[in-house]
């Protein structure tokens, strides 16, 4: 696999890209075919990322036939009896494994899953899940990195309340409880757009799914689900990346196909820090400004600043004029990337939580390490504005989340190109 991106830094952005299917909606609902038996998921816009291929990889190793008719449509056979051991190797790859966990258990009775892996963004530990999934009647026990749960009958219906709106303990326990015995309520609920695309997918597959807009969601069991259809959303996190690196370049480029109100915090701000652009029904185009005024930013669950932009959004306020403040409420270790943008010129300070960005007149290329995936994203969109040339390595972390990154970069005018590691 070729890991590294060499990027000739300079030239304006210029023309329109599509936005990709969103990977933190697939990944949920592609496992949400495992309440299947006998039955079939159909699922358009599916992103070509190795994250997707990991879990297409996972539902294998459980029995599951994927039928991919093209790199964004496929089809999920689930058989009758679905295999309940996860493979750890392949588990290891990325954290979205645990997503099963829910399906699974409520399908099989029982599961041991390895603690998964994926990004070193900090700790996101599994715990809100577990604590759900007990509520609900299961045994659960963690032996030797490896989560054992059981069931006697079926899983059974509560209103459970979750001390943080994570979003995968909301997506886990929703799935489970799609084949859970009588009504479960979950209160402080995720309020993510990908929690609505689950939900959409699981209404699809027969079960009785009511959001509420207060950040709960009510949920009647059924005994088995029915074959579906469902399309992934488009994925806000690559579409503000693209929009941002646009800015950051002083290009004048559409990105299409996408949500606007699902990125409304990342347009507020950009906004306030004086970027231009003109938002549609499904489009958003920027047009050059000289430099971006400082801002203060604080990452938050959705509707606020979400976590997986704030990187890039550092990035671009490395050359903004003047002093910015930048708060991660979400995950520790997030600030992994500000090293790499010091190496390109940038004069980022950081204190725990809160980033101190003084603005520069210009970045300078450099060699640069993709700590994680959305540091890569950030590294990257610098190493566009940025004087000379930049190489990004280990760009493993970016094909998690960005579709083809190198070549809708080249079809916008960029100078980049995929090399070897040395």
């Amino acid at each position: 696999m070729k890991n590294v991106l060499k990027i000739t830094g300079g030239i304006p952005l210029k023309g329109s890209i599509k936005t990709q299917g969103a990977k933190n909606a697939a990944l949920p609902v592609i496992a949400a075919c495992l309440i299947l038996r006998g039955g079939t998921l159909t699922l358009d816009n599916i992103p070509d990322l190795y994250d997707i291929s990991a879990m297409y990889d996972l539902l294998r190793a459980l029995g599951v036939e994927i039928l991919k008719e093209n790199n964004s449509r496929a089809i999920f056979k689930v058989p009758e009896e679905l295999r309940w051991e996860a493979p750890e190797p392949i588990v290891r790859k990325m954290r979205a494994s645990s997503l099963v966990l829910g399906p699974l258990l409520a399908n099989c009775g029982r599961i041991s899953l390895p603690l998964p892996g994926g990004c070193s963004i900090g700790s996101r530990p599994i715990d809100l899940h577990l604590k759900g999934l007990k509520q609900m009647g299961a045994e659960i026990e963690i032996r030797n990195g490896v989560v054992h749960a059981s069931v006697k009958g079926r899983l059974r219906g509560r209103r459970i309340y979750l001390d943080f709106p994570s979003v995968g303990a909301t997506e886990n326990l929703m799935v489970a409880a799609a084949l859970a015995s009588g009504e479960t309520i979950i209160e402080n609920i995720a309020r993510e757009p990908e929690i609505d695309n689950l939900a959409e997918t699981l209404r699809n597959l027969g079960v009785p799914v009511e959001l509420e807009g207060t950040g709960g969601v009510r949920i009647k069991g059924i005994d088995r689900a029915k074959s579906g259809y469902s399309r992934v959303i488009p994925d806000r996190i690559e579409a503000g990346t693209y929009i941002l690196a646009g800015v950051m370049t002083r290009g004048e480029m559409t990105v299409t196909d996408l949500i606007p109100s699902h990125i409304d915090s990342m347009l507020a701000k950009l906004e306030e820090a004086g970027a231009k652009f003109k938002v549609t029904k499904d489009s958003v185009t920027v047009y050059p400004v000289k430099r971006l005024k400082p801002i203060s930013v604080k990452t938050m669950p959705f509707p606020g600043f979400p976590t997986d932009a704030q990187p890039q959004m550092s990035a671009a306020l490395s050359i903004a004029n003047g002093v910015s403040m930048v708060e991660e409420s979400v995950f520790q270790s997030r600030f992994l990337y500000a090293q790499e943008l010091n190496r390109m010129g940038a004069d980022i300070k950081i204190s725990r939580d809160l980033a101190v960005i003084k603005g520069v007149k210009k970045l300078q290329g450099a060699t640069v390490k993709a700590t994680d995936l959305r540091a890569g994203a950030a590294l990257i969109i610098a190493g566009l504005a940025a004087e000379g040339e930049t190489r990004v390595d280990d760009m493993v972390h970016v094909w998690r989340g960005y579709e083809a990154i190198d070549q809708k970069l080249r079809s916008l005018g960029a100078k980049v190109e995929l090399l070897d590691s040395l």
